[in-house]
């Protein structure tokens, strides 16, 4: 499954000038709605990524995401896998579990993001399903920012990698697109403004 070719071919593959959620410039950016807008490839990009997971022998109970990217992913996923999908989102800026959402004593999760940059909403979520008591054994998402590594792919992890060593992350792909502090960008310095393309108030 070539994962740039259906981030092309769908429009999701952006090129620009923008403003990621970490703060930082890029000139590309992944936008996944547009390629998560289709149920049917959805789907299909779901049950490839659930068919990684079980080749690995991880086991897991359920699947958790963080909102508002990470859910169309982890609910396919989840659906792909026959497991329980529950979401964390933010509240005044900090991530939460609500709307009557529990997680059993030694319940074990898989973490969905639809794109893993530098894995900063994963671990967030992460650490609120270990603090009621789940146990999170790997992360999941349908591509990869190049940042950390995967178990599925011969990658290497950079020092921008906030997952834990220790937990396997698995993607369908992996995209290395360079990333810059606004005072060090080259697109700020050729005169151009960046956009944020998110979901983080924007459109």
């Amino acid at each position: 499954m070539n994962i740039e070719k259906i981030y092309k071919e769908c429009g999701a593959y952006l090129q620009g000038h923008f403003l990621l959620s970490s703060g930082k410039h890029s000139e590309f950016y992944l936008q996944s709605a547009k390629v998560l807008e289709n149920p049917s490839l959805a789907g299909s990009l779901a049950d490839e990524l659930a068919s990684i997971i079980n080749n690995s022998g991880v086991e897991f109970d359920s699947v958790c995401s963080p909102a508002l990217g990470g859910l169309l992913a982890g609910y396919e996923l989840a659906r792909a896998s026959k497991k329980r999908f529950i979401f964390t989102e933010r509240v005044e800026g900090k991530m939460s579990l609500r709307r009557g959402f529990e997680v059993l004593n030694g319940e074990k999760f898989i973490i969905c993001e639809d794109i893993i940059t530098t894995g900063g909403s994963a671990l967030e979520s992460a650490k609120i399903i270990e603090e009621l008591g789940g146990v999170v054994v790997g992360f999941a998402a349908l591509a990869n920012r190049g940042f950390c590594k995967l178990t599925n792919l011969d990658t290497k992890s950079k020092p921008e990698c906030k997952l834990p060593f220790n937990k396997p992350l698995f993607a369908l792909g992996n995209f290395e697109f360079e990333i810059y502090d606004e005072e060090n960008c080259p697109l700020c310095k050729n005169g151009t403004k960046a956009i944020k393309p998110g979901s983080r108030g924007n459109n």
